[in-house]
């Protein structure tokens, strides 16, 4: 009993320890969202409302293309977890998920470059669209080396050594909110842009993050003897096919849940411009506590994988079960901040004292209290994905994804907001809802996994 109790502290020391850079890298990188979204809402609502349908319409293709290439963060723990790898294996496996990311920029620069009609056809206002367009145009470069930062950053978190991708990231924060600066407003000289300052300053900084993290690796000792640049324009199939096999389910589950948030802002946009900057201001300060329970997730897969890869079943329950009880009692702590302190959080984003930033406020604040009902799911599921991925296990929780996004939450929402008279909090609630029932499925999953079968009972 005394060895099984030293086992699980021993576990949530080492999930601590590789979970908080994530998460502060997680935090970071949101930061840089924060930073435009704060900025052009300064510009006022219509300006804040088309920055959020570029920036949702930028996530939804984003977040497929970090499933894709995320998928090299179970190979290469699974990889390192056996203790007998080869440095060549690691490299291709990096080697191929940087492959996968430009094979996705392509058809994703397409569609960003024509934003508008995409926009108009999924009901957007029309008077919002083509700012909206006009944002992407200048961030969608940022793409590549975002996806790029993303596989680099799933290689250090391996090896367990993520706190170069949260240097690289919090130097991007303060870069990011100068260019902003400069470039929004046209202080110091610079020429104002407005959305498009935006645009280019988010760019630059992903371009930063990627450039810097690859020079951390190059120059690192122990790193550097990967040589990942190193024959990087040979394309392996066989590895290439490992990835989409693992990765393409997991490119599919984000896709699916950020999709229906996405779906959920497109909801929004339909009830007014009022509506969607609401919904900006809620969806920001969601993904801020998100990004925890997301960190966690990310350590779990890199725990849960190396465990795996050495054969330890007593590990990959330790493994998981640990990210989870951490991830679900933050998640309970933000709940209660969240239905509690709204009309504070609310008060960050806007002018309270203009008069038409206060009918946002109005319909913002019952937003974020609903956030506070479903943040305890949310922190469930996605800490459950991550152990499933460690496990390779994809397939499945992807199924779960488009069940509760696709089948629950979108259709739900939309009844109660427009047949339902609700608004923007029908759509919310369709979106708590939906989130409870993946979070259950995913749980059940985890808690019946055959790798567990021969956990030992503490």
């Amino acid at each position: 009993m005394t060895g099984s109790v030293f086992a699980w502290k021993v576990e949530t020391r080492a999930t601590i320890a590789l979970a908080w850079p994530l998460i502060l890298t997680n935090l970071a990188q949101v930061a840089i969202g924060v930073t435009d979204t704060l900025m052009l809402g300064w510009l006022g609502p219509d300006t804040l409302a088309a920055g959020a349908l570029g920036a949702n319409l930028y996530w939804a293709v984003f977040v497929i293309g970090l499933g894709l290439v995320t998928s090299t963060a179970p190979l290469l723990a699974q990889t390192l977890g056996q203790r007998r790898h080869s440095l060549r294996d690691c490299r291709r496996t990096v080697h191929q998920g940087m492959w996968l990311a430009v094979l996705l920029c392509l058809p994703a620069w397409a569609l960003m470059w024509n934003a508008d009609p995409v926009l108009r056809a999924l009901g957007q206002d029309a008077s919002l669209t083509g700012d909206a367009q006009h944002y992407l145009r200048f961030m969608q470069w940022g793409v590549l080396p975002a996806l790029g930062f993303a596989v680099l950053r799933a290689f250090i978190a391996a090896h367990e050594r993520p706190r170069a991708g949260l240097v690289v990231t919090v130097a991007a924060i303060l870069l990011n909110a100068l260019l902003c600066w400069l470039l929004i407003f046209g202080h110091a000289g610079f020429p104002a842009l407005g959305m498009a300052g935006a645009g280019i300053a988010t760019t630059i900084s992903e371009i930063f993050m990627f450039l810097g993290l690859l020079v951390f690796l190059l120059l690192d000792r122990r790193l550097s003897r990967y040589r990942l640049l190193g024959g990087f324009w040979r394309l392996d199939l066989e590895r290439l096919r490992d990835l989409l096999r693992i990765g393409l389910p997991m490119g599919l589950s984000m896709g699916f849940e950020v999709t229906g948030i996405n779906a959920a802002a497109f909801l929004c946009g339909m009830i007014g411009a009022q509506s969607i900057a609401a919904h900006a201001i809620a969806i920001q300060v969601a993904s801020i506590t998100f990004m925890v329970p997301l960190g966690l997730a990310q350590a779990a897969t890199v725990r849960v994988g190396l465990a795996a890869g050495a054969g330890d079943c007593g590990g990959i329950g330790r493994a998981g079960w640990v990210a989870m009880g951490l991830g679900i009692g933050f998640m309970a702590v933000m709940a209660v901040l969240l239905t509690t302190e709204a009309d504070w959080v609310v008060g960050l984003f806007l002018d309270l004292d203009d008069p038409a930033a206060l009918a946002v406020a109005q319909i913002a604040v019952p937003l974020l209290a609903v956030a506070g009902l479903f943040q305890v799911a949310d922190g469930a599921q996605v800490v459950a994905a991550g152990a499933l991925r460690g496990l390779k296990d994809t397939r499945m929780p992807m199924l779960f994804a488009g069940l509760g996004y696709w089948v629950l939450a979108v259709p739900l929402g939309a009844a109660l907001a427009f047949p339902g008279g609700m608004g923007a909090h029908g759509v919310w609630l369709g979106l708590a809802l939906g989130l409870a029932a993946v979070a259950v499925l995913m749980t059940v999953r985890w808690s019946r996994h055959r790798r567990l079968e021969q956990v030992p009972a503490v």
